[in-house]
């Protein structure tokens, strides 16, 4: 079995799937640190395939950047108190790794779903 990376966006201020937020996913080897995709959340807060798909998974440190800021700046219309959101982890063994987010105006919380 090989593994793969997924994820899920749920926005609870609104109690809906955050649709069409940005999400890049990076490799992180030392001090560096490759960008290895940017993709988009559907109208269920997924992405229409795995953020890494089997056939590109690799075990080892890896991190997830959800540009909130941009789209609580569309949903909520004012200027948002949260940017970025990073999660950094690591994938030990070849598995489904999904790592949801659960976001709101003011905060955020993730851990490893499955």
């Amino acid at each position: 079995m090989s593994g793969y990376l997924t994820t899920h966006v749920l926005d609870l201020g609104s109690g809906r799937p955050a649709a069409d937020l940005e999400i890049e996913l990076f490799r992180i080897d030392g001090d560096s640190r490759r960008r290895i995709r940017s993709l988009r959340t559907n109208s269920d807060g997924r992405t229409d395939s795995p953020i890494l798909p089997e056939a590109e998974f690799e075990t080892g440190t890896y991190e997830l950047v959800f540009h909130a800021g941009a789209y609580l700046g569309e949903t909520e219309g004012s200027l948002p108190f949260l940017d970025l959101v990073p999660i950094r982890f690591t994938m030990s063994e070849a598995s489904h790794y999904h790592v949801p987010l659960l976001l709101s105006r003011y905060g955020y919380s993730t851990y490893r779903g499955s």
